[in-house]
């Protein structure tokens, strides 16, 4: 895991991270321990708790996601079913995207990075304005 993610990790109780298969790309979903629990109280919030969306949310999220701790030099070592899931040979490709980060075979993400511009700039796309403007 690159440094600086671990880093932003520090604060964490659980020293490591939480993935599970993307139910949208051919990739791998990470995030923080908290992050997990933001998206356990956005899903019982937002669905009724015995409704099929709800279920099916956390059966997404929850059902198949990991726990892997950080080894001594910082890294994971990804479970055979994620390596299965992505199609990945001897190269992966961490994208940091925000409070979450995806794996990829690099190939399919690059072909996802062409298909997210070019939606883009079809809809013309731009950066909100933050706070500050």
């Amino acid at each position: 895991m690159p440094s600086p993610f671990r880093s932003a990790l520090a604060q964490e109780n659980f020293q490591g991270v939480v993935l599970f298969q993307s139910y949208t790309q051919q990739a791998i979903e990470g995030v923080g321990m908290s992050a997990m629990s933001d998206y356990a109280n956005r899903i019982d919030n937002n669905f009724d708790v015995f409704s099929d969306d709800h279920d099916d949310m956390a059966t997404i999220l929850f059902g198949e996601s990991i726990q892997l701790g950080f080894d001594k030099d910082g890294r994971i070592t990804l479970p055979q079913k994620f390596i299965d899931f992505m199609q990945i040979d001897d190269e992966i490709a961490f994208v940091g995207m925000g409070q979450k980060f995806q794996l990829w075979k690099p190939a399919t993400f690059e072909k996802r990075r062409d298909m997210a511009r070019q939606a883009l700039q079809k809809k013309k796309v731009t950066l909100p304005k933050g706070d500050n403007a």
